[in-house]
């Protein structure tokens, strides 16, 4: 019997008609300011128009499904996609499965750390849905992969990749900022596992490369009233150049794939922050749809159906 896999990710604007809606979406139905809108438009404009996370995704869906064909056969897995804000979003991709008559399935979200308020809302939504069908649909969610051993070698082979940019003196006790996506202060009150999980995987790359000159962040919060969790990488590059550092390593391992969070919020945003200190500061290459990283999900969605 063939398994479904439903690979879910955030999603993206198809463009700029479309931000509006997308920004309407992420706001539960709350339309943006004008002043919203054209904020986010000129941050799009700002990497070149269009974030490519669409793209990637879909190259990521079907990477995936070649990796389970060659590993375990043409009918064993079948791919589906589910994003959050655009289409195809969670609950078609769990109609999609079950109209082409799949009776079992993985869940998978394109996120490392399970919070609730993420990865969460992500497997509950697709559960919802399962629950809503004619027909029975076993499923299995998966909550995390923060200590996958493929993800904490890639992650590893990441950082060596951007010590390279560094001169010899630089590389001397270089410090590495591990980042996720920050959430607001609320979950911790519920002793949400969020901010475990992202050490949890900093502290097994750092074991991997022998340092402990490393650290943690959080980056990209909503711009809402609300508090958020702290520091945000802007901060944390503010107080380690008060502290003496001149450079560091960024490694948003909170991130699978290039967007807006990582191609503006770091590659511009902290990197003029970072110049205006007086550091130089590199960032790691997002994983993608890089073939060991799709042999990675791979592995993770063939334990997971065992």
């Amino acid at each position: 019997m063939t398994w479904g896999v439903l690979l879910m990710a955030y999603g993206t604007a198809s463009g700029p008609k479309d931000v509006l809606r997308y920004y309407t979406h992420i706001r539960h139905g709350r339309p943006p300011t004008e002043a919203q809108v054209q904020d986010l438009i000129a941050r799009y404009e700002a990497i070149g128009g269009l974030s490519p996370l669409a793209l990637i995704t879909q190259r990521q869906a079907c990477g995936l499904q070649a990796a389970l064909d060659q590993r375990c056969g043409p009918n064993a897995y079948r791919v589906f996609l589910g994003l959050k804000h655009a289409s195809p979003f969670i609950h078609e991709g769990v109609q999609a499965m079950a109209a082409d008559g799949i009776e079992r399935a993985v869940g998978l979200v394109l996120a490392p750390h399970f919070s609730s308020m993420s990865v969460g809302k992500y497997l509950q939504e697709a559960k919802t849905t399962i629950d809503q069908l004619d027909r029975p649909m076993t499923w299995r969610g998966i909550r995390s992969w923060a200590a996958e051993p493929g993800l904490i070698e890639l992650l590893r082979r990441r950082i060596e990749q951007a010590r390279e940019s560094f001169s010899k003196a630089e590389q001397e006790n270089l410090p590495i900022i591990f980042s996720a996506h920050n959430l607001p202060q609320r979950i911790l009150q519920d002793g949400d596992p969020y901010p475990d999980e992202l050490r949890t995987t900093g502290d097994l790359v750092a074991t991997s490369l022998g340092t402990d000159h490393y650290t943690f962040s959080w980056q990209s919060a909503g711009r809402t009233s609300e508090p958020w969790m702290r520091p945000d990488i802007l901060e944390k590059l503010q107080q380690m150049r008060q502290d003496g550092v001149t450079q560091a390593i960024i490694c948003p391992c909170g991130f699978v794939s290039d967007h807006l969070e990582i191609l503006y919020d770091l590659d511009i945003q902290a990197q003029d922050h970072a110049h205006q200190l007086g550091m130089h500061v590199e960032r790691t290459t997002s994983l993608n749809d890089d073939r060991d990283f799709i042999q990675v999900l791979a592995q993770i969605v063939e334990d997971t159906a065992r």
